[in-house]
């Protein structure tokens, strides 16, 4: 991806930069307190894609956004039939109020959008401060892939402890031509409809400044810690095994490389990574993705994330 998320607040009791930690909550976002935690960005899509991010207002009035209870449905429009002309398919794009250094952020998903031609995402924002995409993916491609993204001179060892497979160790995306370097989760329930099937999971991320850990737990694994499944005042990370992906600051200096970042929650179609000819045609998906997406609004109707809770602690 290029544009990302993330958010935190208070205090933390840090043992050691390096070490797993104690973090103390700080916001515990349900129902419309997460929504109230973020804004809405109608913005030409920095991944060139075939939307429309809309403002609140109008994803309001286009049932585009829903709050029950504690949980919140984010979702495109798959009714309209597009105009080759026209603007994109309309969706959502929303960037967190609050920016976060060290903290720990835990994800409680639902659902994430799914359909030939999407691509959701959640991470943090590129380029002035470094981008840590912590969802992602296209097409309905499995399994999810956690990339940093940065400027020069930031790599990673290819031997790391994580759970997950390298896809790359050059984190400059002037190097890779925005790829970045990639982590590929061993889960295949961790992304697209096998994530849905399974009825989502969690997702967090903890980010020092000497490295960033990235966990996924399906739902209904026994491996799951209970102060994830049972959100409270503490989480205590040297309780959660061995993350999906790990970036350490080995050679790369984070202090340079990262910066405060905000949470970016969107879901955008086609662009630079879906609607690459290449990798839509390998997805198994119809026709063009332009056209797909232009032509098939009801294809659209599972293009939608469900959250239970985002909690913030540092």
């Amino acid at each position: 991806m290029l544009p990302c998320l993330l958010t935190v607040i208070a205090a933390v009791a840090v043992a050691s930069s390096a070490s797993a930690a104690t973090y103390s909550r700080t916001s515990n976002l349900v129902g419309q307190s997460f929504l109230d935690a973020f804004s809405w960005q109608a913005i030409a899509d920095p991944t060139n894609g075939r939307v429309n991010y809309v403002s609140e207002a109008t994803a309001q009035a286009d049932n585009l956004v829903a709050v029950s209870g504690d949980q919140v449905t984010l979702r495109a429009d798959s009714t309209t039939t597009l105009s080759a002309s026209g603007p994109g398919r309309n969706s959502f794009r929303l960037e967190s109020n609050a920016q976060f250094t060290t903290h720990v952020a835990v994800f409680d998903i639902a659902h994430m959008p799914q359909g030939c031609g999407t691509w959701p995402a959640v991470g943090a924002n590129w380029p002035n401060e470094g981008e840590i995409d912590i969802v992602e993916g296209v097409n309905d491609q499995s399994p999810n892939q956690s990339t940093l993204h940065t400027s020069a001179n930031c790599t990673m060892p290819s031997s790391r402890a994580m759970t997950g497979t390298s896809t790359g160790t050059d984190c400059d995306v002037y190097d890779t031509n925005n790829e970045g370097c990639g982590v590929r989760n061993d889960d295949t329930e961790s992304y697209g409809p096998d994530f849905n099937g399974a009825g989502g999971g969690w997702y967090a991320i903890e980010r020092t400044s000497t490295f960033i850990k990235i966990y996924f737990w399906e739902r209904g694994s026994a491996l799951v810690p209970s102060d994830v499944i049972y959100p409270g005042t503490t989480v205590n990370t040297g309780n959660w095994g061995t993350p999906s992906a790990y970036f350490p600051n080995t050679d790369c200096d984070f202090s340079t490389h990262l910066g405060p970042q905000n949470i970016v929650i969107n879901l955008t179609f086609c662009g630079d990574w879906a609607g690459n000819s290449a990798v839509y045609a390998a997805s198994g998906c119809p026709s063009t993705c332009v056209d797909y997406v232009n032509e098939n609004p009801y294809a659209f109707a599972s293009a939608f994330f469900e959250f239970n809770s985002l909690n913030i602690y540092e």
